[in-house]
């Protein structure tokens, strides 16, 4: 660290400028500033190390000049909240409230700070009202910003962790950082670059770049403790073939003393190697995945790290559901990325077709064979449990999604179901993909239930048909929430409270009046519930389509093509009459 002169010694000979270039004294007269710098205690926190913990008396408020912390919900979770990088303060809602700290916060890489304790807090702003005003300001934009749900709030630095020497981190960082150039300025480090620095350089070359790489060795070296001390996440990388072992650098090591959330990326060769997946997740329970096969791989992996990635929701709606099609065409011309995938019932299976990578030409080929040329609720049973056996949807969903497991599809994928055992929706990640498509689809009274591990699973529209609120939890980016099952479906020309006599029924045929059947009022009611879950889906999508379906009878499935036209002409229509200023909001300022 020799001629690598501290920043933190820097500031300290000129702190009146550092607090004017803080949002919190933002504004502030030069009197005002210099009497809070004259309070200033500097200190240097090595990255892992916790400054206060939740339940703790507040004592002092901190400003970070270098490095970044992570704050933490109190409790077992210990969920990271947010991240306070250089330049923000933490600590000054407890100084006003007087209340035990609510939350704990950690280094997450080698830090330096400045500390106002509690005293001289008090005096400034008993002395220089400005300033308490100014404080106040800034916990109300806080309080306000905490309300919002995130829209995409990614990391800015990311160490690649090999797994063993066999492992090319240099050949995938440097595709990550060709990819993560076209998101923002990017620099890669390395440890013959880095290693012999000291926090202030690493904090002028994150100061300096929008997003920095680290490569760490793959054995527990200081150059790799110091990238993961660095990082915002650690790309724990791992050749999918290999057998699965763990890191020399364990990753719960990591996540613990780093406080940085692990990402596990498996580099395949060509295609998804089945297995691979819950191979590598055992060792790495918790941590998402990424399937990398090629360039276009490495490019979602950096929009979903970066909080730029685009997540595609479809909801459930019967034969209206081959409208998703066409929406899925319309987005791929206009050259828009999907990178996550989830849906409800017809929307699941739909949304699997794309998490498989079928083309849209793949797509009408298999549904219009598995839904259009047979009937699918054609294996009619004694109506017990339901009206149809389920046999021929299970057989018809293994036919074209054969026996890959969700976690092996080349895209992030969920399918949503309605758990009756808990009385809430069930989020399937991982396990046979059929079988969740298959629980996804089972809408009671018409298709028996799933029961697995002791629990009864029916149609995810019974709860959340439209399960946006997934995908934003995920906070990877937009989400585009297509609803197709919200046009009017039930209607009838008919004012009757009993059925007639057998004998009078058989007069319906003829009299071509608008008549529910029974298949239409068990799916029509299986929805009604999910109505308030559906609105707030529809609320929480950055971008909702919801193609005129009207005259799609929710059984049609002789509709394919017009619902599958239908889906393409609104979702056209939609992205072509975006202004710039949407498109920009949207991440779509790029499609021609």
């Amino acid at each position: 660290m020799e001629g690598d002169l501290s920043e933190t010694q820097v500031l300290r000979g000129d702190p009146v400028t550092l607090l004017g270039a803080l949002q919190m004294f933002r504004g502030l007269d030069r009197e005002t500033l210099a009497a809070i710098a004259a309070e200033l205690e500097w200190l240097s926190v090595p990255g892992g190390a916790t400054l206060f913990a939740a339940g703790e008396q507040p004592d002092a408020m901190y400003l970070v000049i270098a490095g970044c912390l992570g704050v933490y919900a109190s409790g077992e979770s210990a969920r990271l909240l947010s991240r306070i990088p250089a330049g923000e303060t933490v600590g000054e809602m407890g100084l006003l409230s007087g209340h035990p700290r609510t939350a704990t916060v950690i280094a997450l890489r080698d830090s330096d700070l400045a500390r106002l304790p509690r005293d001289s807090f008090d005096r400034v702003i008993v002395r220089h009202p400005a300033a308490m005003l100014r404080v106040a300001q800034l916990v109300v934009e806080r309080l306000e910003s905490a309300e919002r749900p995130p829209r995409g709030v990614g990391s800015r630095t990311y160490a690649v962790v090999p797994q063993s020497l066999e492992v090319d981190a240099g050949g995938f960082a440097a595709e990550l950082v060709s990819a993560l150039s076209g998101l923002g300025r990017t620099e890669l480090v390395w440890s013959v670059r880095g290693q012999d620095h000291s926090s202030a350089w690493f904090h002028r070359i994150e100061s300096a770049n929008d997003f920095v790489v680290y490569v760490a060795d793959p054995e527990p070296t200081s150059w790799t403790k110091l990238c993961m001390r660095q990082a915002d996440a650690l790309l724990l990388v791992a050749r999918a073939e290999a057998a699965a072992l763990p890191w020399p650098v364990m990753p719960r090591e990591a996540v613990a003393g780093a406080a940085a959330r692990s990402e596990l990326i498996l580099l395949n060769d060509g295609r998804v190697l089945p297995g691979a997946a819950a191979r590598w997740r055992a060792l790495l329970p918790g941590a998402d995945h990424h399937h990398v096969s090629g360039a276009p791989d490495v490019a979602r992996v950096a929009r979903m790290l970066t909080g730029k990635a685009v997540g595609l929701v479809l909801s459930g709606g019967g034969a209206r559901g081959f409208a998703h099609i066409g929406v899925v065409r319309a987005l791929r011309e206009a050259g828009l990325p999907i990178d996550l995938i989830g849906g409800t019932s017809m929307g699941a299976i739909m949304g699997a077709g794309v998490a498989a990578a079928w083309t849209t030409e793949e797509m009408i080929e298999r549904f219009h064979r598995t839904f259009v040329a047979t009937n699918p609720l054609s294996d009619y049973t004694l109506p017990v449990v339901s009206l149809v056996s389920g046999r021929k949807v299970s057989r018809l969903l293994r036919q074209e999604f054969g026996e890959v497991a969700v976690e092996d599809l080349p895209l992030p994928f969920y399918a949503v179901s309605a758990n009756l055992t808990t009385g809430r929706s069930s989020v399937h990640r991982e396990g046979e993909l059929w079988r969740w498509l298959r629980a996804s689809v089972a809408i009671p009274g018409v298709l028996p239930p799933i029961f697995h591990n002791g629990e009864v699973h029916v149609d995810g529209g019974a709860i959340n048909n439209l399960p946006v609120d997934v995908m934003r939890a995920a906070n990877r980016g937009i989400v585009i929430g297509v609803d197709v099952g919200s046009d009017t479906t039930f209607t009838t020309d008919i004012q009757e409270v009993d059925l007639p006599p057998l004998w009078k029924m058989l007069g319906w045929f003829r009299r071509h009046k608008r008549r529910p059947t029974i298949l239409q009022i068990l799916i029509r009611a299986g929805m009604v519930n999910a109505e308030a879950a559906t609105m707030a889906g529809r609320r929480l999508s950055d971008l909702l389509l919801q193609p005129p379906l009207a005259s799609v009878d929710l059984l049609n499935w002789q509709a394919f093509h017009r619902a599958v036209e239908a889906g393409y002409g609104h979702a056209a229509a939609r992205l072509a009459a975006l202004d710039p200023a949407a498109r920009a909001r949207l991440g779509l300022s790029a499609m021609p």
